[in-house]
């Protein structure tokens, strides 16, 4: 638990004065049985008049608006501040996603990750808010209500107190399986997400499959597993509060006898005895609250142990110290390259580009391509001094200080939820405002489409950009890498959703803006890269060819090969793009 209470830490003053606050809430609340006892013996003896009444009364009256005061400011300093430790744990949970790379995002499911955020972000809570406040009160309320009891009768206290041996060793057990099975449940709940979360994303592929019966069974078993372990839970939980219930009755059942004989003997008085049952009913609440403390502990502390083990993943790809500005020379030296440390991907590869030049990479599926753009701004990692960046190793950049001047245009275009305005100034520092905007959009080929638009550049594009087809989404992505101004371009098969009348367009209009860049363009479609520096072709991640277009087609090799299948699929395109 020092774990969860740790997240108070920087809230210590609030929380001080929260604790501070109940224990006079409670220590007020404490007096009524002294008021009601003085009542009560007044009343036996015939010495209370009305007045005496109403000032009792008055006295109860005001203590009651009293507590109902500070009730509230003990709920604002404590249950607010376990709420702003909730904030500050979630946003300390997403800003550790962002620091992490690809090999992390491979082992974990967008699901689980969700289900960390939120229902075991708000079990912390519970435990740091509720939790907290339960227990001080019990803690209180034990201490002084034992205390008044021990006072008023020694003897009738120690009679009170016999259950609690069987509470003690009930506690510990019940809380070992509430905490293991609370795990279970947060599991089952995080594939349950899960499952969700990918049936939504996929709804156009269920819908066009007709799988629809399907993907409802598995949703529903994955609903049904979350439902038996809930279930599971639910019987530890409704064997012990009921246990600890009765424990408080069976202290009330002991109390009423062994009271009331010593009333009937006169060894204490009938204003004594009601206020020690008064007592004894506030001490029941402590033993009940055993319960809710146990319960709310142990699922926060489960929580927080799955959340702490997202925490402790560290990422593999971590930057150096190097922080300069980057002119866009890079050099791969002999680099070898595999996932899994067994299967090599890239085999011995060596080219260079210099600020300027257009590289083109082709090859068969499969053969490394899009592995070896990936590791220029080290989404994926290369073995150490294989890759330069203006003759520095790229492992010894600052990873900011590497990724900035970067354009990366992936295949899949994601775009955010949000605007084509958002959209497009993703990672920049500044709005250039809407001409630059519009000029991109221009280049993009892109222009006429966004103008149609309802909202034009506040138009909202939906979740991933559903709205939007494939070649506008990639269109849209290439404008927010230029936007950035990057030294390196890399389009990885970019266009691949664009046709070749289009795409060929694209890359007229940017010409001159990418002129003094490096860029590297990963493509199926060879009529993108017949105006390159130079072509490189890989097979089975080694590089099999490598020249200019009319070099590679006078070789008469794969790339020869290549182009003329595409000449005869595509006669009239690929001819003029020659």
């Amino acid at each position: 638990m020092r774990r969860i209470f740790r997240l108070l830490l920087p809230y210590k003053w609030q929380v001080l004065t929260g604790i501070l606050i109940l224990l006079v809430v409670d220590g007020v609340q404490l007096i009524v049985p002294l008021i009601i006892r003085h009542a009560v013996d007044t009343l036996v003896a015939g010495t209370a008049g009305l007045a005496d009444l109403g000032r009792y009364a008055l006295w109860i009256l005001g203590i009651a608006l009293a507590v109902a005061v500070l009730r509230f400011l003990w709920r604002y300093f404590l249950i607010g501040t376990a709420r702003k430790a909730e904030r500050d744990l979630r946003e300390r949970l997403y800003r550790h996603f962002l620091t992490l790379d690809l090999p992390f995002y491979q082992r974990w499911s967008t699901g689980d990750l969700m289900a960390h955020t939120t229902n075991d972000v708000d079990a912390v809570r519970m435990a740091a808010g509720f939790g907290l406040i339960i227990s001080m009160d019990a803690l209180f309320y034990s201490v002084f209500a034992l205390g008044a009891m021990i006072y008023i009768s020694p003897r009738l206290t120690l009679y009170a107190m016999l259950p609690l041996p069987l509470i003690t060793v009930f506690v510990t057990l019940f809380g070992r399986m509430i905490h293991v099975r609370f795990r279970q449940v947060q599991a089952a709940f995080s594939r349950l997400t899960e499952g969700v979360r990918e049936a939504v994303a996929g709804i156009k592929v269920i819908k066009a499959f007709d799988a629809l019966a399907g993907e409802t069974r598995y949703l529903r078993d994955l609903s049904w597993h979350y439902l038996v372990e809930n279930l599971r839970l639910i019987r530890i939980t409704a064997v012990f509060f009921p246990f600890i219930t009765f424990m408080g009755g069976l202290a009330t059942a002991i109390v009423l006898f062994a009271g009331g004989q010593r009333v009937i003997l006169g060894q204490i008085s009938l204003g004594d005895f009601v206020a020690f049952n008064t007592y004894l009913s506030i001490m029941v609440w402590p033993m009940m609250a055993i319960g809710w403390v146990v319960n709310v502990f142990q699922r926060g502390s489960a929580s927080m142990e799955r959340i702490e083990r997202l925490l402790k993943e560290k990422p593999v790809i971590v930057g150096g110290p190097v922080r300069r500005e980057i002119q866009g020379r890079v050099d791969f030296r002999h680099l070898h390259f595999s996932y899994d440390g067994n299967r090599p991907v890239l085999q011995d590869i060596t080219l260079q580009a210099e600020p300027g030049m257009k590289i083109g990479l082709v090859g068969t599926i499969g053969s490394g391509k899009s592995t070896l753009v990936k590791l220029i701004p080290r989404l994926l990692d290369p073995p150490r001094h294989t890759l330069f960046v203006d003759e520095v190793p790229v492992e010894e950049y600052d990873l900011e200080a590497l990724r900035k001047p970067i354009g990366f245009v992936p295949q899949e275009s994601l775009l955010f939820s949000t605007t084509l305005r958002e959209n497009l100034l993703l990672g920049l520092d500044h709005d250039p405002g809407d001409e630059v905007l519009w000029e991109m959009l221009r280049r993009v080929e892109i222009y006429d489409e966004v103008r149609e638009f309802p909202d034009g550049l506040d138009t909202v594009v939906g979740e991933r950009g559903f709205t939007l087809s494939g070649g506008q989404r990639q269109r849209i992505a290439l404008a927010r890498a230029l936007l950035k101004d990057p030294r390196i371009l890399i389009l990885d098969d970019a266009l691949s959703a664009v046709d070749t009348v289009t795409e060929r367009r694209i890359l007229e209009n940017l010409r001159d803006f990418l002129a003094n860049r490096t860029v590297f363009v990963v493509t199926h479609r060879l009529s993108a890269v017949v105006d390159a520096d130079r072509i490189y072709v890989l097979e089975h991640g080694r590089i099999l060819e490598q020249g200019r277009h009319e070099e590679l087609v006078a070789a008469n090799g794969f790339y020869a090969q290549l182009w003329a299948i595409q000449q005869m699929m595509e006669p009239n395109d690929v001819s003029r793009s020659a």
